[in-house]
């Protein structure tokens, strides 16, 4: 079983930055693939960015958020720059369970387990 818990959202304002931060509990073999998502009230839940060795972005994350993980592989960050109104939302962090396929990171299906998000709200 892996447990996964986000932190560092907040309220900044536009052109601003943040960096989420999850914490991983469990598998090991999850934690080689991981992803950020998001969900804006009345929106279907978005995949930002993955990293699985290589890393992925959607188009509207591409060159301000990064993802990464720590060497020891226990904690998942999301950096985020350059702050729009449009990024708020609740964060979620996800991880690949071993009996799902991989096709990048940025679908919903692709993950097993969920954290339990961490707000983002971003004022212009």
């Amino acid at each position: 079983q892996v447990q996964l818990a986000e932190s560092g959202g907040g309220s900044v304002q536009a052109g601003g930055s943040l960096r989420l931060s999850c914490a991983i509990s469990g598998s090991s073999y999850s934690r080689n693939y991981m992803g950020w998502f998001r969900q804006a009230p009345g929106k279907a839940r978005e995949g930002i960015a993955s990293i699985s060795g290589a890393t992925r972005y959607a188009d509207s994350v591409m060159g301000r958020f990064t993802i990464s993980q720590d060497n020891s592989k226990n904690t998942l960050y999301l950096h985020m720059n350059s702050l729009k109104p449009e990024d708020t939302g609740m964060y979620y962090c996800a991880a690949r369970g071993p009996w799902k396929s991989w096709r990048g990171g940025l679908s919903v299906d692709e993950f097993t387990y969920w954290g339990q998000g961490t707000q983002v709200t971003v004022s212009s």
